[in-house]
């Protein structure tokens, strides 16, 4: 059904968009995503959502207990549209989301004894956290993770800002992830899900395309 409900809303763009669709999506991996606790700037998070989009994560994970929702689509520029956002009223239950979908937990730190960013196994699937602004992440993160990461710093300063930091770590990673023999793309299961989405976000008054199409289908 989900197949040919895609052939059905592809109708409604042009081929020079499908053809991108399937460009854009062959870079899309589910191997590595993103965690960021209850960041306090918005700008940060709408940042952060961008540079998973930029280098080909398809999930973000936001735990916004303390200071509500923080995703800002000026700022985002539309990647919201493109990666897959979920969102935690706190971090436990974030947690225990990514333990259950097969991701170890990744705390980002300078302060713990931590891999450097070059020492990485990059073979598990990997959730990378990261903290707020001042204090970074907290110990309930940091007493459940399954492993430390942290970026080679040779300055008086021993912190990033979190987008700054997120780019770090996805550029390299995703970098080295490509070059290897890991199946890191999507799913055919995720790309069919992803694509329809993306669709959906192309096609202007689509709610009246999708009505037309749950009227039609069963003579498609």
């Amino acid at each position: 059904m989900n197949k040919k409900l895609l052939s059905y809303l592809e109708r409604f763009i042009t081929e020079e968009r499908k053809e991108r669709f399937l460009e854009i999506i062959a870079q899309r991996t589910n191997h590595f995503t993103v965690a960021m606790e209850d960041v306090f700037q918005m700008h940060n998070t709408s940042a952060v959502v961008r540079t998973c989009e930029v280098f080909g994560v398809q999930q973000a994970h936001s735990i916004e207990g303390c200071f509500g929702k923080r995703l800002d689509a000026k700022i985002a520029m539309g990647a919201q549209k493109w990666v897959d956002v979920f969102r935690y009223n706190d971090t436990q239950s974030c947690i225990d989301t990514l333990r259950a979908q097969g991701y170890q937990i990744v705390a980002t730190t300078p302060h713990k004894n931590a891999y450097f960013l070059n020492d990485f196994d990059i073979t598990k699937k990997s959730a990378f956290f990261f903290g707020t602004e001042k204090e970074g992440l907290s110990a309930q993160v940091l007493s459940q993770a399954n492993t430390f990461l942290k970026i080679p710093m040779v300055g008086f300063t021993e912190s990033l800002n979190i987008s700054v930091a997120v780019a770090i770590v996805l550029q390299q990673l995703t970098d080295k992830l490509r070059r290897s023999e890991i199946a890191w793309q999507l799913s055919d299961e995720e790309r069919l899900n992803t694509l329809i989405h993306w669709t959906k976000q192309s096609i202007r008054n689509v709610n009246d395309v999708l009505t037309r199409y749950e009227e039609i289908k069963d003579t498609l």
